[in-house]
């Protein structure tokens, strides 16, 4: 699926790689990305996970491909092909918007309401070397529809967690609608949200893709799970919140 020339991986990093895997099959792979790795190459030159899936290569010289990106510093499920047909049929999936994702996230008020949809479109901007989404306008230059569903799931005086769905998929759209309803998620410096929660230190973005529902190449839909990781959970029973599946 890739001419690329394969990266040289060490044995740790082709174990720490494999033990992510969530399920395999002949198309797809799915792994849970720990927080504070690239899905992909950018700006910092770093091993990302792209390349790490060059521990999955077989006998060809072929190896998986991202069909989606996760942040750097969002923990969760992410999805990959492992044949050129299985990355046209997702990719069309994706256009199609077939794919359902479930995200957790930390915020330190719960949104009013607890529950609903957020439709306000998004424009990219350039701000020196780094990139950010803005609000803007449905008419302005540039403008993308962008749409959340989001639901409280528990709720504390020291914050909340919430359970969020992105129908369509621009960059940071989860992350700009919420800081643009008042109530930036935990650890998200970038757009204003809060870098402590039940007064400990929020590590990083407290953003987790906990589920992903998906039409298989061969049929039928595959859905796959991801618990939250060791920090999420810490902050979750600091500040005394339940929930933390996707299906609570």
């Amino acid at each position: 699926m890739t001419a690329r020339a394969p990266v040289q991986l060490s044995p740790e990093d082709t174990a720490a790689v494999r033990s992510w895997v969530l399920h395999e099959d002949a198309q797809v792979l799915v792994l849970n990305k720990p927080a504070g790795l690239s899905s992909q190459g950018g700006r910092i030159r770093a091993r990302t996970l792209d390349d790490l899936l060059w521990a999955f290569m077989r006998s060809n010289g072929k190896r998986p491909e991202l069909v989606h990106r996760l942040d750097r510093d969002t923990s969760g499920v992410i999805l990959a092909a492992k044949t050129k047909p299985a990355a046209g049929f997702l990719g069309r999936a994706i256009q199609a918007r077939k794919l359902q994702k479930t995200y957790l996230a930390l915020v330190s008020a719960a949104p009013e309401p607890q529950a609903g949809c957020i439709n306000l479109s998004l424009r990219r901007e350039e701000i020196g070397r780094e990139s950010y989404m803005r609000v803007a306008a449905a008419d302005a230059p540039g403008a993308q529809a962008a749409t959340s569903l989001y639901t409280t799931l528990s709720v504390d005086p020291q914050g909340a967690l919430v359970e969020l769905s992105p129908v369509t998929g621009r960059m940071h759209q989860l992350r700009v609608h919420f800081a643009a309803i008042g109530r930036p998620l935990v650890g998200d410096a970038r757009y204003g949200g809060a870098l402590t929660f039940a007064g400990q230190a929020a590590p990083r973005l407290m953003l987790h893709a906990a589920a992903l529902d998906f039409p298989h190449p061969e049929g039928g839909r595959c859905t796959v799970e991801a618990p939250p990781p060791d920090d999420f959970v810490r902050l979750l029973a600091a500040a005394g919140l339940t929930g933390t599946a996707a299906a609570s």
